[in-house]
């Protein structure tokens, strides 16, 4: 396993491992297999375990705490995530489950996200994280109330300081937040003191967030990874498959207008590439993902065991040269 620089955080691996899929939100699976995927993830050098209390319903931090038992090893990290803002946070599976909340006032802010790092804590039987993420979409301030997300007032004079206030009293280590929101924003965000010591970005052939993309502008991911880079930031690339549509099936089932689907559709080329270099697509994607400038480590939303080593031999091959890199660019 290659370790890379992590921001101000140290290195991490190049791989880490994702909460969604051992929860159930990209296929079928149980809690025994989640514990065995995350301890086997440990075992093959993997230092980065990003869960999030909506994952499964609190099912990704369930299997944290039973596979480690409270006791985590010294060589891994944990990360987990709040929300807070208009935004889907039910238990139910991400993302069609969600329930629409509305945004709360400010003045419950802080016990909004405390009592779920909390509860997080509990779950995992912890009594420190490594990372606490904001899993909401920082927006405009005029869009407040009218998309999913937190308006950029509520993120700057609320969430940041309850974040800074939680490194403070040592609850969390450090602090993140999702770079899919409007890209103009973020990148606002990622320019201003205090920063977030980790951002995570969509890290893809298609540049595409999928149906988390809920803004009008274009997604910028290249170049929210770069600006995130060249101030020290961590970036943890996700879907870096992009739900599936980067991979030989989507094995869910979704509607055919699903973005996803969608996506799918667009990538038959890049399928054809993978045949013709007798590599699977998927591992194709994570290698695309790895080799992509900036990114410290990519988030696997894999299963269950038999696809994380498909992932880990993936990054054994290494990174893509650059005329390989240019080949999975013009397809």
């Amino acid at each position: 396993m290659e370790y890379r620089t992590f921001g101000r955080l140290g290195r991490v691996s190049a791989l880490s491992l994702g909460g969604g899929g051992i929860a159930g939100n990209w296929g079928a699976t149980d809690r025994d297999e989640a514990i065995a995927t995350v301890r086997e993830a440990v075992d093959s050098g993997i230092t980065l375990i990003d869960v999030a209390p909506t994952y499964g319903g609190g099912e990704a931090e369930l299997a944290i705490g039973e596979a480690f038992g409270g006791q985590l090893p010294e060589t891994v990290r944990i990360s987990t995530k709040v929300a807070c803002g208009n935004t889907r946070e039910s238990g139910m599976d991400y993302p069609q489950g969600w329930a629409v909340k509305g945004t709360p006032p400010v003045d419950q802010i802080p016990s909004i996200l405390e009592n779920s790092l909390t509860e997080s804590l509990s779950r995992m039987r912890t009594a420190r994280i490594d990372i606490l993420f904001l899993h909401t979409q920082i927006n405009p301030d005029d869009r407040a109330g009218q998309c999913y997300g937190a308006p950029r007032c509520m993120f700057v004079e609320a969430i940041r300081p309850v974040f800074e206030r939680l490194v403070t009293q040592g609850r969390i280590g450090a602090w993140g937040i999702t770079g899919i929101g409007v890209p103009s924003i973020i990148l606002q965000v990622l320019d201003e003191d205090p920063l977030p010591a980790a951002v995570q970005c969509i890290a893809n052939i298609l540049d595409s967030p999928g149906e988390l993309k809920r803004f009008q502008e274009p997604a910028r991911p290249r170049e929210l990874i770069a600006a995130a880079h060249s101030r020290g930031i961590g970036v943890v690339g996700i879907r870096a498959v992009q739900a599936g549509a980067l991979t030989d099936a989507i094995d869910r089932e979704l509607p055919d207008d699903h973005p996803c689907v969608t996506d799918y559709r667009r990538a038959a080329p890049f399928r054809s590439l993978a045949r013709e270099l007798g590599e699977a697509p998927a591992s194709l994607a994570h290698r695309y993902a790895l080799s992509i400038p900036g990114v410290s480590t990519v988030l696997l939303g894999v299963k269950n065991r038999y696809e994380l080593r498909e992932c880990i031999e993936a990054e054994e091959k290494g990174p893509l040269g650059p005329e390989l890199m240019a080949r999975t660019d013009a397809v």
